[in-house]
């Protein structure tokens, strides 16, 4: 598929989750041994794209999942969540904490919007300061495909954002969860890799 009409300064590379709490080896997740080398590899990966969109008047938006604290701390976590994974404990995803900070390698986003579900879009502001920003273009990243990158794809599509998904900028916990998501994505959005996009953008 041939490349995007929409202006660079109309694009944004939506990095979905690529939190401390998640990625880094002292964060929430890696401190509970929940990991894997593919999410671990993201940050550097995206790092040459996002910087491109930086140099080229385009945008880095950041949505930071969150656990928003309750009276006297506790986090409130939806039981399915608690289910999956009971060690989440106070102060992991806590708004203003390092871990729900976006990682280092990939700082420092435009745009940061926080999400309490799987979509970026769920009772989130993320559609409203996109529109005020001009932004028509999405080129999605994250974690983890089949959960928080396949739900936000799917609701920006159903908006009318011109979306794409990028195969090797996103990561599940298993490689063929990670390919399964993706061959589900493929009718709703287009699918490209981050070297094919740097391509189209150093081209335009």
């Amino acid at each position: 598929m041939i490349g995007s009409a929409t202006p660079v300064e109309q694009t944004a590379l939506l990095l979905v989750d690529l939190q401390n709490d998640f990625v880094h080896p002292d964060g929430a997740y890696g401190r509970a041994g929940q990991g894997a080398v593919e999410i671990a590899a993201l940050p550097a990966c995206l790092a040459p794209l996002a910087d491109l969109l930086r140099r080229r008047d385009g945008w880095v938006v950041s949505t930071q999942f969150t656990l928003v604290p309750g009276k006297g701390g506790e986090p409130m976590i939806s039981p399915h969540l608690r289910q999956l994974r009971p060690f989440l404990a106070r102060g992991d995803f806590q708004p203003g904490a390092w871990g729900h900070q976006l990682v280092d390698a990939l700082q420092t986003a435009d745009l940061s919007v926080e999400k309490i579900a799987y979509s970026a879009f769920y009772m989130t502001r993320l559609e409203w300061v996109l529109r005020k920003a001009g932004i028509r273009r999405l080129l999605v990243a994250g974690i983890v495909t089949n959960g928080g990158v396949a739900s936000t794809v799917r609701e920006a599509h159903v908006r009318d954002f011109d979306t794409t998904v990028l195969h090797d900028g996103c990561a599940a916990f298993t490689r063929e969860v990670h390919e399964t998501a993706i061959a589900a994505l493929r009718p709703v959005c287009r699918v490209a890799g981050i070297a094919d996009i740097i391509a189209e953008i150093e081209a335009s």
